[in-house]
């Protein structure tokens, strides 16, 4: 049976926030993970040599509860790797038998059972769909889960057209799973996830993978973000944290092309999109630039960083949350030298600029727009 003991996930941060920052609103699983492994375990699907293959698993709620069999996770969110290993510690559980592997890792030869956790992204999806289709056999039990709300006639088409025969079950506390039946008789549909497009205004082409925000055009805020990048000489130290596809360190190459510059998000689409991004169109500088997957800042050296310029996510999932702000913020104080810069785009409604004032002790409102604000705010 389901074991609801997996810690919240912002347990992850509580060694470095106080304790009265943590959301405690935030569940580390949901009704979807709980149907899943319920379904497993109550119809004997498990054998103490079954080979489970585990997507999309956000904090570790469901592949913890299979410590005794040989599981492969994928997941695209380094920061759901470490939720993972942090509550199997939390709860003294062995992970020797658990291998990480991310989004863009080959997947193993077979699996018994495949346990889906179905993405936001419908383009990543496809993509793993895509991956899937190629090691699935009739044999394999498949099943997929979320909530019955977003289990929709098209995202049941998507099943059908990459695996086969497509069954769903009851709902249960408003969850559903999905059961396909692999067809081999089903021609192969390799669908492409990769996007390009050109930048406004420049030669710039950026290309996206699957999982990668904004991946067909530019998002608004990036958008006067660019417009209102700091003046900067060559020997700058510079962080793109969340960077995406990399569009806001891309436009300060363009001008500062011998900028030492780091791109840094925990998804590893996104780092790949940006180190693409980066050889394609700026070759000469890729000496100059870094690419790393990260929690925030937490591998930056203290007291390192020149400028930091960030467009701070407020989603987390499904969840609508500002401890990822909070984060990034107080890590880019940790990271910069007294005098440093983080400059950073918002929507208006988020209050950042009272954030910073917390944390720096001042805030400059550089530019804004009806719906954003770029604020800038310097290390004393």
């Amino acid at each position: 049976m389901f074991s609801p003991f997996i810690i919240n996930d912002k347990n992850l941060f509580l060694d470095r926030y106080p304790i009265n920052q943590v959301n405690r609103s935030l569940q580390a699983w949901d009704a979807a993970d709980e149907y899943l492994v319920n379904y497993v375990f109550d119809n004997h699907l498990i054998k103490h040599d079954s080979r489970l293959l585990i997507f999309n698993d956000n904090f570790g709620a469901i592949t913890l509860n299979f410590t005794d069999n040989k599981v492969q996770t994928i997941t695209d969110s380094y920061i759901s790797q470490l939720a993972l290993a942090h509550n199997g510690e939390q709860n003294n559980l062995t992970l020797t038998n658990i291998k990480q592997a991310s989004s863009l890792d080959e997947l193993p030869k077979a699996a018994d059972i495949i346990l889906y956790k179905i993405p936001k992204s419908k383009n990543l999806m496809v993509e793993q769909l895509n991956k899937i289709r190629k090691i699935l056999t009739p044999d394999t039990h498949f099943i997929a889960s979320d909530k019955a709300k977003s289990i929709q006639t098209s995202t049941l088409k998507l099943f059908e057209k990459h695996l086969g025969i497509t069954k769903t079950s009851l709902a249960v506390k408003k969850a559903r799973l999905v059961f396909c039946q692999f067809d081999p008789l089903l021609s192969a549909v390799e669908q492409q996830t990769t996007k390009s497009w050109q930048l406004d205004n420049s030669n710039i082409i950026i290309k996206n993978y699957a999982n990668v925000f904004a991946r067909e055009k530019l998002d608004i805020g990036a958008r006067l973000f660019i417009q209102h990048l700091p003046q900067l000489t060559n020997d700058k130290k510079v962080i793109d944290l969340g960077c995406g596809n990399g569009v806001v360190g891309l436009s300060l190459l363009k001008d500062n092309p011998k900028t030492l510059l780091t791109f840094t998000d925990e998804s590893y689409m996104a780092v790949a999109s940006s180190k693409d991004n980066v050889h394609v169109n700026f070759p000469e500088s890729a000496n100059n630039c870094q690419f790393i997957v990260n929690d925030c800042l937490t591998d930056i050296e203290p007291q390192s960083i020149d400028v930091i310029l960030c467009n701070p996510p407020f989603h987390q999932q499904n969840a609508t949350t500002d401890h990822i702000a909070w984060q990034m913020f107080k890590d880019s104080y940790r990271a910069l030298k007294k005098g440093g810069e983080l400059r950073i785009v918002g929507n208006r409604q988020l209050g950042y600029h009272i954030k910073l004032q917390r944390i720096f002790g001042n805030e400059k409102l550089i530019a804004s727009n009806d719906k954003f604000v770029i604020l800038s705010a310097i290390k004393k």
